[in-house]
Order: C-alpha cells, then sequence, then structure tokens
C-alpha cells in the first residue's frame, strides 16, 4: 500500500497558481519523476520519495495528519485552515495577499467603515479572526467561487480575496484598502518526520536538497583578476558567503579573486570592481549551495 512503503511522502498542488513552479524546485533539487495528467502518485526514480498531486485545501491536513510528511502550499491555506504543521521553509514564489476590496467611488473607504457590511471570501477563518483582532462587527459571506463579482450582485458590499497584482480586482471596480496578510509558498512538515527512525534520515537529505537549491537562488558566481593592492577595496564590495576566495595568479602581483554576489545588485556591483581595478570579471549562475 501507498501508506506503508516506506517512502516519503510530499505533497504538492495538483493544478493552480504555484503548481509548475513547485515541479520546477522539485527537478532542480535533482529529483528524477514524471507529473501525469490526473495522476495521484508521481513516485521519484532516484529519490525514496512519492509526490502526491492533490487540492491545495487538502494539503495542511494531509500533512498534520501524517498522510504526506511534507508539502508545498501557499502559506495563505496554512493559515485559513488552521493545521498543526510547522513551516520549514518560504519558498519565494508565489508571493500574493489576502486584502480587501471595496468598490470604487463607494462610501467604503476605510476599515472603520466595514462596520455592519458584509464581507465575501474564500477565506472565513482569516476574515473572523482579523475582524476579531480589530474589534469590527461585519458580516462575514462566505464564497467559493468568484469572490470579485459579489458586491456587483449585491451579495457583499467588500471582498476580502487572495491578489497577485490586483488586476483581476481592478477589472471588476475594487480598490484594495486594507492587506490582512501576506502569503507566498511555503515548504511545511508534520511534527514526527523528524523524529522517525526508519525517515530521519531521508527528510533530512530532501531537506538539505531544498536548502541548497533555495541558497543560490538569486546569487551569481563571480570570477575576476585584480592587482594584489586592491584585494582588500574588492573584498568590502563582495564579502560573499564568508570571504572571497583569493589564488596569486603567474603574473607578478596579480590575483583571480571567486565570490558569490546577489544578482539584484549584480551590475551596481560590477561597475564598482572595475573602478576598484578588477578585469576579466566573469558571472555564471549557482544551481546550489550547500552550508
Amino acid at each position: 500500500m501507498l501508506s506503508t512503503n516506506g517512502r516519503l511522502k510530499l505533497a504538492i498542488q495538483k493544478d493552480g497558481r504555484i503548481t509548475d513552479e513547485s515541479v520546477t524546485l522539485l527537478k532542480a533539487m535533482g529529483l528524477d519523476f514524471d507529473i501525469r495528467s490526473r495522476a495521484l502518485v508521481s513516485p521519484c526514480r532516484n529519490y525514496p520519495l512519492d509526490i502526491l498531486s492533490v487540492r491545495d485545501d487538502d494539503i495542511p491536513e494531509y500533512v498534520q495528519d501524517g498522510v504526506s510528511e511534507f508539502g508545498v502550499v501557499g502559506e495563505n491555506i496554512v493559515v485559513e485552515k488552521g493545521a498543526h504543521v510547522r513551516i520549514v521553509e518560504r519558498l519565494g514564489f508565489g508571493k500574493c495577499e489576502l486584502a480587501i476590496c471595496v468598490p470604487r467611488g463607494g462610501a467604503i473607504r476605510d476599515l472603520p467603515a466595514l462596520k455592519g457590511k458584509r464581507i465575501a471570501t474564500s477565506y472565513p477563518k482569516s476574515v473572523r479572526e482579523f475582524l476579531q483582532t480589530h474589534r469590527l462587527q461585519a458580516d462575514v459571506v462566505e464564497i467559493s467561487g468568484s469572490v470579485e463579482i459579489t458586491p456587483a450582485l449585491d451579495v457583499a458590499d467588500a471582498t476580502c480575496d487572495i491578489i497577485s497584482t490586483g488586476s483581476t480586482a481592478r477589472m471588476h471596480g475594487l480598490d484594495v484598502i486594507h492587506t490582512v496578510m501576506r502569503s507566498e509558498a511555503v515548504l511545511i512538515s508534520n511534527d514526527k518526520v523528524f523524529s522517525s527512525p526508519d525517515k530521519n534520515r531521508d527528510a533530512w537529505q530532501l531537506l538539505t536538497r531544498f536548502r541548497s537549491v533555495l541558497s543560490a537562488r538569486g546569487k551569481k558566481y563571480v570570477m575576476m583578476n585584480a592587482p594584489a593592492t586592491a584585494v582588500e577595496r574588492i573584498r568590502t564590495l563582495i564579502p560573499g558567503m564568508s570571504s572571497p576566495t583569493v589564488v596569486p595568479l603567474a603574473q607578478p602581483n596579480m590575483v583571480a579573486i571567486h565570490s558569490v554576489v546577489a544578482e539584484a545588485m549584480f551590475w551596481e556591483v560590477m561597475e564598482k570592481l572595475k573602478a576598484a581595478g578588477a578585469s576579466d570579471i566573469i558571472a555564471v549562475n549557482i544551481e546550489k549551495i550547500i552550508a
């Protein structure tokens, strides 16, 4: 049986906003598997891991109940379900906001104006907790479909839903007046996986793979030549993970310097390196960093 085959289980969203990026991340970790349409289970051929493709709403409870040791799911779903799971890593994709929106040009422009109003949402638990925290009395209208059309249908006076760019809300004549929470994809686990004698080693190795790929994202490995006298100046520009690697060259008083630079500051740093005396600068992508 699947539940007793001794392999780790990792649940991902079967079809949705973070599915493709979840699969891309797992492939970058060196996992060899095929996601087939309508298949619940995708076994890894080179690791004792089965990938479960399920509804995102079910993932927190599957992990909590031990059906799956790990899960990749939006943090907003974890909070809404209130499952007893651990957020092991934030994955940096699927970023969005749970936001309160109101009709553009209407009477509701701030939170106090929501008093006594109807708020349509697919996240009733999160909205009720938010209202309680802010001591607001409002009616929560639970909707499972298109929340953004409810004000136009006079089903609600405001909405609280997930937005990424806000374009859908604007298209329906809605403005954001408050962000309830910010969310992104997270790796979650249950409390038992790291203490299980049978799965402890495989679980830690899988987590190491996650962390090595995540650590490498947004970074460049930079190599350059420079005068030995410029090393201290260059070192202040690219401290890297701990300190740059400095290797003497055959040419007298010249060295090769290797380090890691965040891609977001790549071009700014490159100009500063050239000004400090660096030449023959090479930057390459990094697949993995293992601390």
